[in-house]
């Protein structure tokens, strides 16, 4: 308790002399408004926009709307460097309005790739407004100074900032969580990017290398849907409610910010200095070229109907709230007790509320009970081995009670919708076995590029860890140290971890959104979600996440076969350690994960219920390509004692 106080106090002394008065605080905002830029580069009515016959697919909705029958075109942004090139050219495009909404922003190539190109509508005449949440903003107080004062249609907030900064040291964090704990842990996770009231993007994808196929240790597999039509007059309305809050606070009114204004004025956008600027010019290059933009985008989109964005309210943040100020959790919910035959449910932490574990009980009780198929993370390919040793802890209650389907991400898949060549390191492609525990960028065929056992992307140590720590699923305090980064693997190369937020009901019904479907994302978080009731888009998003869920990309998680002796007791005693809050220690646990093995007999994979089941598929352990050691007693800690996390995870 002692100790507890002495951070606190140490905390709050140091912010305390951080701080600046509200006339410090005016006078910042007034250096950072009068150095501000009125130079209009466009005189056109359009502010000299892109023509783009992907921004042209909202007029076509719009056109083809009526107010009884909305219409609309969305597209499923599944590749990572497709995802950029469908923002960099809809920035390029816009007219009138720029609102981005993110819980990440770095300063690495992606993320200033999209920084100066709102910088550079902004200067031709377009209204840009970013909105980021505190705990993940531009950790740059250079940056974020020469934004607050670059231009007058450019405008920057930071949302629900600790102790009104926007960098923390580490006694910040530990004050926030000792003196604030709850407000410290409502997130801002909403993310979208919405151009002129008229086309927008929401999904998983923050702006971070690692989202867009771009970082040569890890990336995300994740997944966003771009919507175009009436329903992104519902994107405006949320964004400016977010933006209207008073947790969203201009960046020139915050202490560190301020200061940084009060003693060195508005400084000059840092030169950018890309790791791979061939990438760069090559992605700025495609994202002008029209003919890419039909290719990848207007060919493969598809016209629906009716489109509900779902979103939370700032209000979820208030301790007294309607129920509408937090429509996504419910909403959701709703959809997937509605389901009658299938749940087809993709999520990076599989992590459950209590509201939501009795939902699938009463969903088991039906008769037939409609099937549950789960797409998640293993252990290997997880940025958050700490929710997944929750995860671990719950398996036999996840299959045996709710008779879930589950399948585990691998870290190399071999079959995943991304751009290998993108994470590639500059130099020569070296060619190496691939499962031999050597080095090389696992692609579709094996290692194509290299690889070693510490950084291969020609950044600095202390830029990869950094890059390995960095994660959305909690907030930074709890995500330091080497717990909380992805855990060494076999072998090396570059690896992929399932980052998707998405589902599909009785094949009709498709969502795509923010929302982890965990405590977190229910009781703290701000989410969205992109509800498309229609049949050829859930089809194709069912067939995007079944095959993160093939053979090839995931292993099978199912029952151990049973011993010939003891099998019974092994269960009970199982059972009763994993009811325990702590003390879950018993080692053998009920399920574990499997491997398909095709041959004559096997030609096509079975579930676990089949009888063929354990003659086509070989166990591979708890953890597969897990450079155990150490960590399995780790994980099993953590299991073990860290039932009381869930809740924050």
């Amino acid at each position: 308790m002692a100790a507890r106080c002495a951070v606190l106090c140490l905390a709050l002394l140091g912010t305390a002399c951080a701080s600046l008065s509200d006339r410090q605080r005016d006078r910042a905002a007034g250096i950072a408004v009068a150095a501000r830029s009125s130079v209009v580069a466009c005189t056109q009515a359009d502010a000299c926009a892109l023509p783009s016959p992907l921004y042209d697919l909202a007029g076509q909705a719009g056109a083809a709307s009526t107010p009884a029958a909305p219409r609309h075109y969305a597209v499923i942004l599944d590749q990572g460097s497709d995802a950029l090139l469908a923002r960099l050219n809809l920035i390029r495009s816009a007219r009138e309005r720029i609102d981005l909404q993110t819980y990440i922003f770095d300063k690495d190539d992606s993320a200033r790739l999209v920084l100066d190109e709102l910088l550079a509508a902004a200067r031709r005449g377009v209204q840009v407004r970013v909105l980021i949440d505190q705990l993940s903003a531009i950790a740059d107080l250079e940056i974020l100074a020469a934004l607050s004062g670059a231009h007058r249609n450019f405008a920057i907030r930071i949302y629900n900032p600790s102790f009104g900064k926007a960098k923390l040291n580490y006694l910040d964090y530990a004050g926030s969580v000792l003196c604030c704990f709850r407000r410290f842990n409502q997130r801002m996770h909403t993310k979208l990017l919405l151009v002129d009231d008229r086309i927008g993007i929401s999904g998983g994808r923050n702006y971070q290398d690692d989202y867009f196929d771009w970082d040569a240790e890890y990336n995300f597999r994740d997944r966003d849907v771009l919507v175009a039509g009436p329903e992104a007059a519902a994107m405006a309305t949320n964004f400016q409610a977010f933006w209207d809050a008073r947790r969203s606070v201009p960046a020139e009114r915050l202490n560190d910010v301020g200061r940084t204004l009060l003693d060195e004025g508005v400084p000059a956008m840092p030169v950018p200095r890309y790791l791979r600027p061939e990438r760069v010019q090559e992605a700025s290059a495609q994202a002008s070229d029209p003919a890419v933009m039909r290719a990848r985008f207007v060919e493969p989109a598809f016209a629906v109907g009716a489109v509900r964005y779902i979103a939370d309210l700032p209000q979820k943040h208030r301790r007294e709230r309607r129920d509408d100020d937090a429509p996504a959790a419910p909403e959701l919910e709703a959809l997937i007790r509605g389901a009658q035959h299938e749940v087809l449910l993709q999520t990076p932490y599989l992590v459950m509320s209590k509201q939501a574990q009795a939902m699938f009980r009463d969903m088991r009780k039906r008769q037939p009970p409609p099937q549950v198929v789960v797409s998640t993370n293993s252990l290997a390919a997880t940025d958050n081995p700490i929710v997944y040793s929750m995860s671990f802890k719950y398996k036999r209650r996840y299959l045996r009670e709710f008779g879930f389907r589950i399948h585990e991400y691998k870290p190399f898949p071999e079959d995943a919708p991304v751009d290998y060549a993108a994470m590639m390191p500059e130099g020569p492609p070296l060619t190496s076995p691939g499962g031999d525990g050597g080095s090389g960028i696992r692609g579709p065929s094996g290692s194509i590029g290299p690889s070693s056992g510490g950084s291969s992307s020609g950044a600095s140590p202390g830029e990869t860890t950094r890059r390995l720590q960095r994660t959305e699923s909690r907030p930074s305090f709890l995500s330091s140290g080497a717990g909380s980064e992805p855990l060494p693997l076999k072998r090396a190369g570059v690896r992929m971890g399932l980052h998707a937020k998405s589902m599909v009901i009785d094949g009709g019904t498709a969502v795509i959104g923010t929302h982890n479907f965990d405590p977190r994302s229910e009781n703290y978080n701000t989410e969205a979600a992109v509800v498309i009731q229609d049949p050829a888009f859930a089809q194709a998003l069912a067939d995007s996440i079944r095959r993160d869920m093939s053979p090839r990309n995931a292993w099978v998680i199912a029952p151990r076969a049973k011993p010939p002796v003891f099998s019974g007791l092994d269960y009970s005693l199982g059972k009763v350690s994993e009811a325990l809050p702590i003390f879950d220690i018993w080692p053998w646990r009920y399920a574990t994960s499997y491997e398909f093995q095709p041959g004559p007999d096997c030609p096509l994979p079975v579930t676990p219920k089949d009888p063929a089941f354990h003659r086509c598929y070989v166990s591979v352990g708890d953890f597969p390509e897990v450079n155990v050691g150490a960590k399995w007693l780790y994980t099993r800690v953590l299991t073990a004692f860290g039932a009381g996390l869930v809740p924050i995870l």
